[in-house]
């Protein structure tokens, strides 16, 4: 133990002071230096710590990490093992040693040997389950291992590395022990099937029948919690399942010992009930709750019955929910009579005024709301108290984007699992398109505070959307740049974020010309410019920020692209070593960065529907096709994206994120290598129907032939998405 603590003594004496750091690692680590395995475990925990902040350094320490997968200490591997698998951005070529030695692990005769191997495996398999799948024989001959542990484990991973045609036997050999484990494990199990379930929308009949009977069984609140949400999903991204898992739902109300479990789904059934073919059966349910269950649950239950009678065009079934409802009127909780008396008198109002309060889909940005909320009651200047909290500035969702972000965020999302306590780098975020609208949503929340703080802005309303940062410069330059593109009603807003890295240097007056190129006909593109608004001084490492508004001359459903052409303008001033204050006079400069592009998909924001036909069918305003040939593709699994201003992953997911839109029906993996069909929806920043439709076929002669088809129910929307990926 004297070498650990040797070890993090060091560190401490010399964490401010990089290359000293850089050797340290580099020389203790050297074979046979350091001799204790918790001292080299530290060593491993640096050099993943150095990799990750400063990626100068990372082929170094991933060598370094590499070679210490062959240490002789298990303890040693592991950790290697594991921050190789935790690193951001992570290559395959990177990963695989470590695959390597943590498949070998999994034969090793102690138990715990193959735990620590298998969960690591479980965890990465969330984010790349290629680079597991090769694993998979030895994973399966865990699966009736006597430590339940290690087989909840090994089952769960192969669900997230198997294909379409494993799942039904994996179903059955799961249903063999659920009762011989934890409910902890249980949720793990569960939460994996709910993937599974989102992404091989074929097999929800199978897996439906599975969570029916495990919701029968006994558990915890977490368990059921767990299974119930599965259900909802599958219900609300699996439109075939509804039927059946609401019928599996309201008999679990039966007999259902948790009051949120109950009102959560009294609340689903009065959403998608009435939707239904025959929405009277679930009727007689949702009063049996009223009668028999405590307060919050009869209150929620008469919500959950009016919404069958607001808006109903069977006038039998009108009467029937409004002499029920009357029933209600003699609750003795005030809460149930009161939610009584305003459905009945909604019901008698015309159905426009009675959807507004029972049937409105659209709802507050809640990341947004929450942000907004903690700002206001936090502000340390009592004059922001002397206006009321202004929801007007809270951007609105439909329900269908609420849904495109809740589903990409659960198909990214690393499954629950068992974590010991981490002292070393936490990941970033992984998984390419960690969905587009969940993107979106979060860019939403970090800048809205940030243009309502700037006068010239605030007469241009809501931020419609927020663009990803797009980087217009290296990191090492001296000039640091990147950009987000805002869009408002009827102007775009570019954000140019500049950082000085000059030492003894400090720029004053910073702007940026910010020029759109004229389109192929020569004339110039619909974009007039506003105002800069320039940063007063920028000194060495401190960030600023220059705004830019042009307005769209063609009015607000207008639809423009265009290519900026970004020259950064600026006073460079030198600062004088004896006083630290910068000269007087100082030069005029200036510094040209990266164009930046304003496409089709800045205007459109991914949403989610039930079927791809119905709005493939509804947005057949204007349709565009394009078809492209990339010949130096092997497969369509495999393919990379020939656009240059695009990450390198696979097609379907370079596709996913230069249309901005969302992919529906599990057409987001690719199934086989020969063909494929992706299908995509999403809608405008002004509500209209934006639906893709990519087709891509693999022959050895020819590569990738892909064919890309949009249909838009605006002007000019379609040629724009087309354009953008062409």
């Amino acid at each position: 133990m004297t070498q650990y603590h040797a070890i993090g003594l060091l560190y401490q004496m010399r964490s401010h002071d990089r290359m000293a750091l850089v050797k340290m690692v580099q020389q203790y680590s050297a074979a046979g230096v350091v001799k204790s395995p918790a001292a080299m475990v530290m060593l491993v925990r640096l050099a993943a710590k150095l990799a990750e902040e400063d990626q100068g350094l990372r082929k170094p320490m991933m060598q370094l990490l590499d070679g210490l997968l062959r240490h002789k200490s298990e303890m040693v591997n592991f950790e290697a093992a594991k921050a190789i698998c935790d690193m951001r951005d992570v290559t395959d070529a990177e990963v695989v040693q470590a695959i390597h030695v943590l498949q070998l692990f999994l034969t090793s005769p102690r138990a715990v040997t193959k735990f620590a191997a298998i969960r690591i495996l479980h965890n990465f398999a969330s984010f790349k389950p290629d680079a597991v799948r090769s694993c998979n024989p030895d994973i399966e001959s865990l699966i009736s291992n006597s430590n339940r542990s290690i087989a909840t484990f090994a089952i769960t991973t192969l669900l997230k590395t198997g294909n379409e045609s494993s799942v039904d036997r994996l179903m059955k050999q799961i249903s063999g022990f659920m009762a011989d484990i934890t409910d902890e494990f249980k949720v793990t199990i569960v939460e994996a099937i709910r993937t599974l379930c989102l992404k091989f929308p074929s097999k929800q009949a199978g897996m439906l029948a599975f969570l029916s009977g495990i919701l029968r069984d006994e558990g915890g609140y977490e368990f059921k919690r767990s299974v119930v949400e599965s259900m909802f999903d599958l219900i609300k991204f699996v439109p075939e399942s509804k039927e059946d898992a609401l019928a599996h739902l309201c008999e679990f109300i039966e007999d259902c010992e948790f009051t949120k479990l109950a009102v959560r789904i009294l609340h689903l059934l009065g959403m998608e009930g009435p939707k239904t073919a025959q929405p009277t059966k679930y009727i007689r349910y949702i009063y049996n709750r009223v009668v028999l269950e405590n307060a919050i649950v009869r209150a929620a239950a008469v919500t959950a019955l009016a919404k069958f009678g607001v808006g109903q065009t069977d006038p039998e079934v009108k009467r029937s929910v409004h002499v029920l409802l009357t029933r209600c009127l003699d609750d003795t909780d005030d809460e149930v009579r009161d939610r009584a008396a305003l459905n009945l008198r909604l019901m008698t109002e015309p159905d426009e005024m009675a959807n507004k309060f029972i049937r409105n889909d659209s709802m507050l940005s809640l990341p947004v709301l929450e942000h907004q909320l903690v700002m206001y009651v936090t502000a340390e200047s009592l004059s922001t108290f002397a206006n009321p909290f202004d929801l007007s500035s809270v951007p609105i969702v439909t329900r269908e984007q609420s849904l495109a972000e809740d589903r990409t965020k659960k198909l990214t999302t690393a499954t629950p699992t068992l974590k010991a306590p981490s002292t070393g780098p936490k990941p970033a975020s992984r998984g390419g398109n960690v969905g587009a609208a969940a993107a979106a949503s979060a860019a939403a929340q970090k800048y809205a505070q940030q243009l309502q703080a700037v006068p010239e802005l605030a007469s241009y309303g809501g931020v419609l959307k927020s663009s990803a940062i797009v980087e217009l410069t290296e990191s090492e330059t001296e000039y640091v740049v990147s950009a987000v593109k805002h869009l408002f009603k009827e102007h775009v807003v570019l954000r140019f974020d500049i950082k000085n890295t000059l030492p003894d240097t400090i720029l004053a007056d910073v702007s940026v010309v910010a020029t759109p190129s004229e389109d192929e006909n020569g004339s110039a593109p619909a974009l007039a410019e506003d105002f800069i608004i320039p940063a007063p001084q920028l000194r060495t490492d401190e960030p600023g920020t220059v705004y830019v508004s042009f307005r769209r001359t063609e009015g607000d459903n207008s639809f423009v692209a265009a290519s900026f052409t970004n020259v950064l303008k600026f006073t460079s001033k030198e600062i004088d070593p004896t006083t630290g204050e910068p000269e007087e006079g100082g030069y005029e400069d200036e510094y040209q960065v990266e164009d930046l592009e304003l496409t089709g998909a800045d205007y459109v924001i991914p949403a989610f529907a039930g079927s791809f036909d119905v709005v493939w069918e509804q947005a057949n305003g204007e349709e565009a096709s394009e078809t492209l040939q990339l010949s130096n593709s092997k497969n369509i699994a495999d393919l990379r994206y020939a656009n240059p201003a695009l990450l390198q992953t696979d097609a379907t997911e370079s596709l996913i994120t230069a249309l901005s839109l969302q992919p529906l029906e599990g057409t987001e993996v690719v199934l086989t290598p020969s063909t494929h069909t992706l299908r995509l929806y999403g809608k405008t920043v002004s509500g209209g129907k934006v639906a893709a439709q990519v087709r891509m076929a693999f022959s050895a002669k020819s590569g990738v032939t892909m064919k890309i088809d949009v249909r838009a129910e605006e002007e000019g929307v379609a040629a724009l998405m087309i354009g953008g990926v062409s």
